[in-house]
């Protein structure tokens, strides 16, 4: 079991922080955690912090998608500093931030 599929099964969970740095996870990693954070449909909180993972195009895609799914999120706080996300590779991080309609906090970290 990945670490996506693993957190995946705490459906009911309203806050999340993942400290993740320096950890390589890449675009197949973050494909895992983004199937995993779409799971979480009453998710208020979501703390992300990936930063140094080798993360490009494709991680950037998933991560949004995943974030599109969590609809009920009020809170995120993204950290993505120091991967490979570009500036056309960001806009699946904007898409899918926007559809979380009653996001009242965000951080975004993409130096």
């Amino acid at each position: 079991m990945n670490l996506g599929e693993g957190i995946s099964k705490c459906v009911t969970l309203t806050s999340l922080d993942l400290f993740l740095s320096e950890n390589s996870i890449g675009d197949n990693g973050a494909k895992y955690l983004g199937e995993g954070i779409s799971k979480y449909v009453t998710l208020a909180s979501l703390n992300l912090n990936l930063y140094k993972n080798s993360i490009g195009e494709n991680g950037a895609k998933y991560l949004g998608e995943g974030i599109s799914k969590c609809v009920t999120l009020t809170s995120l706080d993204l950290g993505l500093s120091e991967n490979s996300i570009g500036e056309n590779d960001a806009k699946y991080l904007g898409e899918g931030i926007s559809k979380c309609v009653i996001l009242s906090c965000l951080n975004l970290y993409l130096s």
